[in-house]
């Protein structure tokens, strides 16, 4: 220890006045474009003829605290498993309507897209929508011809897609009274009904259908929405077609309103003739 020389010691480095002025110039170039790494401001360098690489970029980029500044993404609405389809199940007809998307092609490879809209309880497809793409305000013209029909439902159940968060269908929804049940992002089997309707649709329907054209699905979904509707015996429902279901739950009600005060109290109280949905 006592041979080496005390300059070797006591050295202290000092930085070259080339990096105050390659930082200085770093800077400028950083107020000018904030969103460039400092890959892209180690290129504007060399193009001004600086002798460089990106290890010595990337030195002076670093001990002058710069940092591209991360993206402020925008906050997805979140769901609660409290909306989950066997937490909170369809009591009566119209009570809880789910909808959702599913994809398919026509035959040229283009998309095309379905928006699916189905009654929990009594499984009745209420309206098949086709397009290449369906935005928030084509699914708030389906939704408003579908209460013109049917009446406005208690509840809507669905997933956190984009159409489905956005504020334009949230504040329409609010307006009439509709409540919104979101479920948890990532968790299809809480909007299992839906998820159970969507996987039938593909597995009976896309899969073995060829669409010639948007026109052509149209007028083939419609067939196939009527069919599910009227001639499809469902397991969930003691094998009874949602039409079926639908008519045997209503004929039922209006026998239970015909009766005296009293009586409809203990009519309420007993089992309908036909069982209560379950999930298939």
């Amino acid at each position: 220890m006592l041979d080496q020389p005390r300059s070797s010691q006591r050295f202290e480095g000092k930085p070259k006045d080339e990096d105050e002025r390659l930082t200085k110039r770093i800077l400028e170039f950083v107020r000018q474009r904030p969103r460039w790494g400092y890959r892209r401001i180690g290129q504007l360098l060399k193009r001004e003829g600086e002798v460089l690489n990106m290890k010595r970029v990337y030195r002076l980029w670093k001990a002058a605290g710069l940092k591209v500044p991360r993206k402020l993404r925008k906050k997805r609405a979140t769901g609660q498993k409290q909306n989950a389809c066997h937490v909170q199940p369809a009591t009566f007809q119209h009570d809880v309507w789910t909808w959702d998307f599913v994809q398919g092609t026509t035959i040229d490879g283009r998309v095309i897209r379905f928006l699916n809209i189905v009654d929990e309880f009594t499984r009745f497809v209420l309206k098949i929508k086709v397009g290449r793409g369906v935005k928030s305000e084509d699914a708030i013209d389906s939704l408003a011809e579908l209460f013109a029909i049917h009446g406005v439902p208690k509840r809507i159940r669905c997933d956190n897609g984009p159409e489905f968060i956005s504020h334009a269908i949230k504040d329409w929804l609010a307006r009439i009274g509709v409540s919104v049940l979101y479920i948890e992002p990532g968790s299809p089997w809480q909007n299992g009904l839906c998820e159970s309707f969507n996987s039938r649709f593909r597995d009976e329907f896309l899969n073995q259908t060829e669409f010639l054209s948007i026109e052509d699905a149209r007028n083939k979904s419609r067939a196939w929405q009527y069919d599910f509707n009227h001639q499809r015996p469902h397991s969930s429902l003691d094998y009874l077609t949602p039409a079926e279901f639908s008519r045997r739950r209503c004929a039922a009600s209006a026998t239970v309103a015909a009766l005296p005060p009293l009586q409809q109290h203990t009519a309420a109280a007993e089992p309908l003739p036909v069982s209560q949905p379950k999930l298939s």
